[in-house]
């Protein structure tokens, strides 16, 4: 099957000044194939609506989330550099997650999503009935 290059920026998709880049679509792919999940959204967007937060209350604010699946998200989301985990040394030891400036960023481009949801509720709802 021959790969289909979508060019997603409205500004520049009439410029045919624009050279193709591989290498950028691949890491954006990679991306997307790591946080375009159900509990990885909702982990970021629960860091990005409260702000530092202990492991028990991200997955309490998350909801329905097993703590096996919520380690595992925040580990991969800490390996990728959009969360940030504080250990603090206390008895018990205190765990504290909050998002890099990258996971800020990153929540800010996925809010045009929701915007999008928004703007389309009825439509998309009609084409799940």
């Amino acid at each position: 099957m021959a790969q289909r290059r979508v060019i997603f920026e409205p500004d520049q998709a009439d410029d045919a000044s624009r050279q193709p880049r591989p290498e950028l679509d691949a890491l954006v792919l990679d991306v997307l194939g790591r946080i375009a999940d159900k509990w990885t959204m909702c982990v970021l967007e629960v860091l990005h609506q409260e702000g530092r937060q202990r492991f028990t209350r991200v997955g309490e604010l998350v909801g329905s989330i097993s703590q096996r699946m919520l380690t595992k998200t925040l580990r991969q989301l800490e390996a990728d550099g959009l969360v940030l985990r504080t250990v603090y040394a206390e008895v018990p030891p205190r765990v504290e997650y909050e998002l890099t400036d990258m996971g800020t960023s990153l929540c800010a481009a996925f809010c045009s999503l929701w915007l999008w949801a928004e703007q389309h509720e009825p439509a998309l709802r009609a084409l799940k009935a």
